[in-house]
């Protein structure tokens, strides 16, 4: 096993309820934080990882929705939020025409499933992100709830890393 990041004992360390609030940061569903709290300790990241995918496995629709309220629309971060702003960087830039569709294509999105467009943003273009609403439009209500449940495990992830990265 390798050395754990330095934050990550402190983290696991960290009392009930300041360890909710850290986890709430990452994801908005309690019932997503206190599965993952309830795994301590994590020896390393991996144990962490590992957390957070079966947290997310777990969760019901209901949680999903909670998990989801915590997101900001595709192509408009939340003003002000600097996680939201950071992860969808890739609109900066973007054509008028080209954030124009992808409002678009929230709106139906968001008609047809009752619910943000989700998708890992971090490092995807506008470009990018409106194909890969293209692509998902068409599924079902199963197959997009099981596409929005690893979008954000992997922001949760990536969120993760950061916060044990922003505390060595």
């Amino acid at each position: 096993m390798t050395q754990p990041p330095p934050a990550l004992p402190a983290l696991a360390a960290t009392g009930a309820s300041g360890l909710r609030e850290i986890l709430l940061e990452v994801c908005s569903s309690p019932t997503w934080a206190a599965a993952v709290a309830a795994s301590r300790p994590w020896h390393d990241r991996a144990e962490l990882s590992a957390a957070n995918a079966k947290a997310m496995a777990e969760l019901s629709a209901d949680d999903l929705r909670d998990a989801m309220t915590g997101h900001a629309r595709i192509g408009t971060p939340k003003a002000g939020d600097a996680t939201s702003e950071r992860e969808q960087a890739g609109i900066r830039g973007a054509a008028p025409a080209v954030l124009d569709e992808l409002r678009a294509a929230n709106a139906a999105y968001e008609a047809k499933f009752g619910h943000v467009f989700l998708i890992c943003a971090t490092g995807r273009t506008a470009e990018g992100m409106l194909a890969a609403l293209r692509e998902r439009y068409p599924n079902d209500t199963a197959t997009e709830a099981e596409n929005v449940r690893e979008e954000l495990r992997k922001i949760n992830e990536i969120r993760l890393d950061q916060l044990l990265d922003v505390k060595q």
